[in-house]
């Protein structure tokens, strides 16, 4: 065998130089050249001719709730890595709650990692948690290899991870400023919250009512206070209120060290087209109108908003009642979000470049994996998609990965077809077909 393991040859390769006609050379994992298309194999290589199926990077998704342990019947390691795989994502970031312990001690961290090691069918890597008790806990994390810290500014839902006032996350902040970590914020303020409308019941109406947008532009704004003070670095999770962005677009002219990510359904799913009582769709912030969703394609596109990533928060399906005040909040997407975003990002003119920056480039660039992650180049893990844009699929649910196979894009036609999906040269799933977990444990410093 020569020094070149592997040959894979498209007439649409996705490279940082922009879309063309190539072949990748891989060798140990790595890639080693991306050459001419027509350039010979070399001696001993293996040779696979994608045609004109795109060859693209493998997505990151940095933000993911894997739940386990501890809610290993909402989800798991196995589960969520195959629905990633299957979706063409090769790396994964998974939060620190929903699974117990909670990831806000080293301890815990040790625990899931061990949990995680054998069953991980991609790569994964870990948040850790900011609660008000644990900034004692903050270093050691940091230390330890995660790849910052996850904090609520309003309940998140489960009593083991309870939320930062202002007075805490300022310590908290503080702390991870001082080993210039990264602070990733639910932000939505609890007072506003409070202060909403709550009705309960089926009506989505009722439920948006719920989480006015006014509750995450009051939280960002106190964020971007906080930033700035300390100059610290800051990350605004799954931004739904379309009012924030003049406010994050001034703040980062000035220099705040913030980025901020959305989510496939606020730019694929609208207000307007949610069922009653149909509470595959609840998620927190909500999924909101259809010219608030305008506004954050406006936004990727100008780079106000960096990064598309999924949230993927299963349950049960119990849990997913048709009350939308006491059904879990939280949407499914690992498996369908390349496909979800690209339908509606070629919609509005975009293309699978644009796709590749939000959803591989940039959320590796997030938790500085780039020089391994996110692109097709020499020196990065053979990380890839092998994608047809220009097939569709319908979603049935029957057909998905994950452990729970609800899903708010059920019985929806989406463009593109992930035909198989590699890790560091390896075809890990190909066709519905998957290997044995190949995936490692990453770590901030790996």
């Amino acid at each position: 065998m020569s020094d070149a393991e592997l040959v894979l040859r498209s007439t649409r390769v996705i490279t940082p130089e922009g879309t063309r006609a190539a072949t990748v050379t891989v060798a140990d994992g790595t890639i080693t050249a991306v050459g001419p298309y027509d350039a010979p194999a070399p001696e001993g290589a293996r040779l696979e001719d994608l045609g004109d199926d795109v060859l693209l990077p493998g997505l990151v998704d940095t933000h993911v709730h894997v739940n386990d342990p501890g809610r290993t019947e909402w989800e798991g390691f196995w589960t969520a890595t195959r629905a990633a795989a299957a979706g063409g994502i090769t790396t994964l970031v998974d939060m620190p709650l929903n699974s117990l312990p909670p990831t806000t001690t080293v301890e815990n961290l040790h625990v899931k990692q061990k949990v995680a090691a054998d069953k991980a069918h991609i790569d994964v890597g870990f948040w850790g948690g900011a609660l008000p008790d644990n900034v004692k806990d903050l270093r050691p994390l940091h230390e330890a290899g995660v790849f910052g810290f996850k904090a609520f500014l309003s309940p998140s839902g489960v009593d083991e991870f309870p939320h930062l006032d202002q007075e805490q996350l300022a310590r908290s902040l503080a702390e991870i400023a001082a080993f210039d970590g990264l602070l990733i914020v639910h932000a939505e303020d609890p007072h506003h919250l409070a202060a909403a409308p709550q009705h309960g019941g089926p009506k989505y109406a009722d439920f948006l009512a719920s989480r006015p947008r006014d509750a995450e532009d009051t939280a960002i704004a106190h964020l971007v206070a906080q930033a700035r003070r300390l100059d610290a670095r800051v990350h605004v999770l799954h931004l739904s209120s379309s009012d924030a962005l003049p406010l994050i677009a001034e703040a980062r002219a000035e220099g705040v060290r913030l980025t901020v990510e959305t989510c496939p359904h606020y730019l694929t799913l609208t207000a307007e087209e949610v069922p009653d009582g149909a509470s595959e769709f609840k998620c927190c912030p909500p999924i909101r109108e259809a010219a608030n969703q305008d506004l954050l394609w406006q936004a990727l596109a100008d780079g106000t908003i960096d990064c598309v990533v999924t949230d993927h928060s299963p349950s049960t399906a119990d849990l997913k009642t048709d009350d939308f005040a006491t059904a879990w909040g939280g949407i499914s997407g690992l498996q369908l979000s390349l496909a979800a975003v690209w339908t509606e990002a070629r919609r509005r003119g975009h293309g699978l470049e644009d796709v590749v920056r939000w959803m591989s480039t940039r959320t590796a660039e997030l938790v500085g994996l780039d020089t391994r992650k996110g692109a097709i180049a020499p020196g990065r893990d053979a990380d890839f998609a092998v994608l047809a844009p220009d097939e569709t699929f319908t979603v049935d649910p029957a057909a998905l990965q994950h452990r729970n196979r609800v899903t708010a894009y059920a019985g929806r036609t989406l463009y593109g077809v992930v035909k198989s999906t590699w890790l560091r040269g390896e075809r890990i799933v190909a066709d519905g077909e998957f290997t044995a977990p190949k995936g490692r444990l990453l770590t901030r410093t790996h």
